[in-house]
């Protein structure tokens, strides 16, 4: 009897490591995108910082999500508990949330363009002159960085959430702490080595060898671009992804997204690749106009805000 349980134990044990394996795995690609977001987010976040302070505000920023996560999980676990038909209308907000981010990001792209380039200069000028309180930036700096990771650590957990809906509680909370953990090493020790890379890049340019000069001038010309594609690729993602979400969860929307898959299937010469294709860009034009509308209400918003103050 004893044997007996014993093995029953191990094999539940087994079979709920093995869940929490393959939902981990399946929430990790549909968090992808955020991720990718809350990479380039980060890494921005800590530039203007004295070089010599960058990691120890990417630790504090890092400190920050986990505490940010240790809310988020035990709430998101309490939703799906007590009142689980609140995740779905989540994960709307959420995508939504995602599409408008995404979209405001593209429109002050193109039409702030003078202001971003005034914020950066007063960050530099900041950081430059000494008679200025640095620490106070950079506990402000930090502060932000931490909001920000809040609401991205938020959409993170909502979809894990939605994707382990109906599972044991167990494994769910097993589930929502591995991404949690997984997210927050990953994307700031990914943070840290992006911040540090035009450190290591100036460090083997002024080696003897030609071959270390090399490849430290590489990375130094490489280190922008790099941040200008992690950027780029975040809000390509967002869209993808908040309109996933959308498209996944609204039933008449996922309907059209299955037929457009099966005639695009049929296409001659490209079917296979098309119908890959088709709901993902079916999805990110879900993701554009929503982005766009979201916008849109929310500028009329503060506009008849800033109206009434007047």
């Amino acid at each position: 009897m004893a044997g007996s349980s014993l093995f029953v134990l191990i094999d539940d044990i087994a079979t709920l490591l093995d869940d929490v394996a393959t939902m981990t795995k399946v929430a990790t690609q549909k968090t992808a995108g955020v991720l990718g977001d809350d990479l380039a987010v980060n890494a921005e976040k800590v530039t203007g910082v004295s070089a010599d302070r960058e990691l120890p505000v990417v630790w504090a920023v890092a400190k920050g999500s986990l505490k940010n996560k240790c809310i988020l999980v035990p709430a998101a676990l309490a939703i799906s508990t007590f009142i689980p038909w609140l995740i779905i209308p989540l994960l709307l907000c959420g995508g939504v949330y995602l599409c408008y981010e995404g979209f405001e990001k593209i429109w002050h792209h193109f039409f702030h363009v003078q202001d971003a380039k005034k914020h950066h200069e007063e960050l530099i000028a900041l950081v430059k002159d000494d008679s200025k309180d640095i620490v106070t930036m950079e506990k402000e700096k930090i502060q932000g960085a931490i909001r920000t990771d809040l609401v991205l650590s938020a959409e993170i957990i909502v979809i894990t959430l939605g994707i382990v809906e109906g599972l044991t509680l167990s494994v769910q909370a097993l589930v929502l702490t591995v991404i949690a953990l997984t997210m927050t090493v990953g994307v700031y020790g990914l943070v840290a080595g992006i911040v540090k890379l035009d450190d290591l890049g100036l460090y083997l340019s002024r080696k003897a060898s030609s071959l270390q000069k090399q490849i430290g001038l590489l990375l130094l010309s490489a280190a922008p671009w790099l941040m200008k594609g992690l950027s780029v690729f975040g809000t390509i993602a967002m869209f993808i992804v908040g309109g996933g979400i959308i498209s996944h969860n609204l039933a008449w929307i996922h309907h059209w997204r299955e037929l457009l898959a099966e005639m695009a299937l049929h296409l001659p010469t490209i079917g296979a690749m098309a119908s890959v294709l088709a709901p993902v860009l079916l999805d990110t034009a879900i993701g554009l106009f929503l982005g766009a509308a979201a916008l849109l209400i929310m500028s009329g918003y503060q506009r008849l805000i800033t109206r009434n103050r007047t």
